[in-house]
This record gives C-alpha cells, sequence and structure tokens, in this order.
C-alpha cells in the first residue's frame, strides 16, 4: 500500500490525555479490586496486574494503527466486519465459546479469553462510515439508504443479542444512530429509525424479566432492596458516601463484597466514594476534554470518510461513558458496560487503545496547521 499522509501535527494532547485516564483506572482498579482479588485468587494484585498487560499490549496496537494510514480501514472495512461476525459466531462453537454468569460473549483457548463483541464496536464504526462514505447522497433514500442501513442494524442486533448483551447492543446502535445523523440522513428516516430502535428496545425489556426488573428499579430503587434493586442502591450508597472530598484514595467500604462489579461496571462508585464530588468532577472534565478533542479531530478530517470514523468513535466513548456513569447515578436504568479506559478489561481497553491509534492517525492528516 501506498498511501501518503499530509504532513500535519498529530494530537498528542489527545493521547496524553487518554493515558492519564489509563492511569488513573490502573489506580483505581488496584484499590476497588484488592478485596475481591484476595478473595478469589489470594493475592491483592491478580486484576491489577493483568490489566498492566492489557494495557501493554494496548499501547502495541495503538502504535500500530497509528502508523497505518487511516484510508486502509476504508478499503479494507468488509472483510475487517465479516472476520469480526465470524468471531461472534464462534462463541457459539462448543470448546471454543465461553459462558460466564449465564452470558455467552467470550471465546479463547485456555487463560487466553477475549470478547469479541468490544471488537464489534469498532470493526462496526469503520464498516459503517465506509459505507455511509460510498452512499453519498443517496443515503437520503428511503430504499437506497434507510433499509439498508435498518438490515445492518438488524444482522448486528441478532448476534449481539445472541449472547446476549443489551449493553453493548445499546452502545453500538446509539453510535450507529449517531453517525446515520452526521451522515446526512433524511430528518424523517432518523425519526423513523429512532422509534424503531425504541420498539426494539421495548420487546428486549419486555422477553426477558430481569430487565424488566432493572426497568421497575429504575422507576422505584426503594423496591426490593435486596434483590433487584440491591446493586443499585449499594452503587448510591457508596456515591453518598463520599460526600465532597471523599472517604480518601483505598478506604471504600462498599468494595468489601458489598458493591457487584467493583473494579469493572461499578467501578465509577468506587471513585466517588473514594475522592468524593469535587475530585470525581475533575476527572470527569478530563473526559469531557477527550470528547471536545474528538469532535475536533473529526471536524478538521481531510475527508468524508475520516470526518465519519472519527465522529463515530468519538460518540463511541461519549456513549459508553454516559450509559455506565448514568447506570451508577440512576438517571438510566442499570445496564452493564465498562468506563472506557477505566474499569478493568483487557478486550475493551486494548480495542479502545487501538481506536485510540486510528484517531492519531487521522489527525495528523488533519486539515490543521503543519507542525
Amino acid at each position: 500500500m501506498n498511501f501518503s499522509t499530509r504532513n500535519q501535527k498529530t494530537d498528542y494532547i489527545y493521547a496524553l490525555m487518554i493515558f492519564l485516564l489509563i492511569f488513573f483506572g490502573i489506580v483505581m482498579i488496584a484499590s476497588s479490586s484488592v478485596v475481591i482479588s484476595f478473595e478469589k485468587f489470594g493475592t491483592n494484585y491478580h486484576f491489577v496486574i493483568r490489566q498492566i498487560i492489557s494495557w501493554l499490549i494496548g499501547i502495541g496496537l495503538m502504535l500500530g494503527t497509528y502508523f497505518i494510514d487511516y484510508r486502509f480501514w476504508k478499503k479494507n472495512s468488509l472483510w475487517f466486519f465479516l472476520i469480526t461476525i465470524g468471531l461472534l459466531l464462534l462463541i457459539f462453537v462448543p470448546g471454543i465459546g465461553h459462558e460466564f454468569g449465564g452470558a455467552k460473549r467470550w471465546i479463547g483457548v485456555g487463560s487466553a479469553i477475549f470478547q469479541p463483541a468490544e471488537i464489534v464496536k469498532i470493526s462496526f464504526i469503520i464498516y459503517l462510515a465506509a459505507w455511509l462514505d460510498k452512499k453519498g447522497d443517496d443515503i437520503k433514500s428511503f430504499l437506497k439508504g434507510f433499509v439498508p442501513f435498518i438490515v445492518l442494524i438488524a444482522i448486528v442486533s441478532l448476534l449481539i443479542m445472541k449472547q446476549p448483551d443489551l449493553g453493548t447492543l445499546s452502545v453500538i446502535l446509539l453510535v450507529a444512530a449517531a453517525m446515520f445523523f452526521v451522515s446526512g440522513a433524511n430528518l424523517f428516516h432518523f425519526g423513523l429509525g429512532v422509534l424503531s430502535l425504541s420498539a426494539l428496545f421495548a420487546i428486549l425489556v419486555k422477553a426477558a424479566p430481569y430487565r424488566m426488573q432493572r426497568l421497575l428499579v429504575f422507576f422505584n430503587s426503594s423496591a426490593d432492596s435486596q434483590g433487584a434493586a440491591y446493586h443499585i442502591n449499594q452503587a448510591l450508597l457508596a456515591i453518598g458516601s463520599g460526600g465532597l472530598w471523599g472517604l480518601g484514595f483505598g478506604q471504600s467500604r462498599q468494595k468489601y463484597l458489598y458493591l457487584p462489579m467493583p473494579h469493572t461496571d461499578s467501578i465509577f462508585a468506587i471513585i466517588a466514594e473514594e475522592l468524593g464530588f469535587i475530585r470525581t468532577s475533575f476527572f470527569l472534565l478530563v473526559f469531557l476534554a477527550i470528547i471536545f478533542k474528538g469532535f475536533q479531530i473529526a471536524k478538521k478530517a481531510p475527508d468524508n470518510f475520516a470526518r465519519l470514523l472519527a465522529t463515530g468513535i468519538t460518540f463511541w466513548i461519549l456513549v459508553q461513558a454516559f450509559i455506565n456513569i448514568g447506570s451508577m447515578l440512576n438517571i438510566i436504568p442499570m445496564t452493564g458496560v465498562p468506563l472506557p479506559f477505566v474499569s478493568y478489561g483487557g478486550s475493551s481497553l486494548m480495542v479502545l487503545l487501538a481506536a485510540t491509534g486510528i484517531m492519531l492517525n487521522i489527525s495528523k492528516a488533519s486539515t490543521g496547521e503543519k507542525g
């Protein structure tokens, strides 16, 4: 491949903020996982060591995607997407797919296990960016734009919900809707799509009793405090206990096997408990700065594909962070997704770092000032 890239200045501030977030996440994983790590593995550092290993692998992936011209992903978007669809199908192959807690979301051999749905997030964003760019003005057409878009969504939704993983599907669908809108879709079609997605979520919630319980708990968190509402009540207790300045680093009470998943989906509650409202606000400001920088990269992107790709990746981080934090604050129903760059989870961190490399490559080819 002989791609040429404009000799522009890479947005290293974007990369620096993400590395600060990851470092902060590793520190908070060390604190939040200490009890559950000792309980399960007899050591305080099992989860933090694995996260550091994932971070080091992720740096390699980030450097790889940084030095690959972003147009490579456009050229090979279909193959990349089909490969990840194949990985989703491998979940259901005996001996390869792994099931935990009633969900079948992982594949691997031995201790090497990863979650294909995390790869689907980036592969679908890449494919959708290439597809929307190729459609051009046809995206405004009902038959040429809206209908094929819904078919793509239906294929991905079916495979994700076979696991099942409504949290991941929520992220993918909301990001896809944002990219469809940014591409210049007909507003009536966009509204029709939103109604269709709302109907889909209603069906999925009604189809599973535990999802309906989560929805009912959202409206009344005091009901069934030892059952369906236990998780959110413990999260709110942790956040409320933090007050303005927090209990202090390492001083969380909820991590003593009271709050489920303190180092993964619930890590924001531990952060708020230990650091308090004021210091947690600074942490959230870093997140907002990353989102702002991401949209800046998208705005300065050299072509429509790069603009859509950068927009999709930025919305991915924004939507997933909002769902995670919103769940902990009970402003949306409880949904299990990791907090980007912060929660424990090797698959999530490595894929996000690969996406970071793509963003940096786009920034290097941007229409901004030369470095």
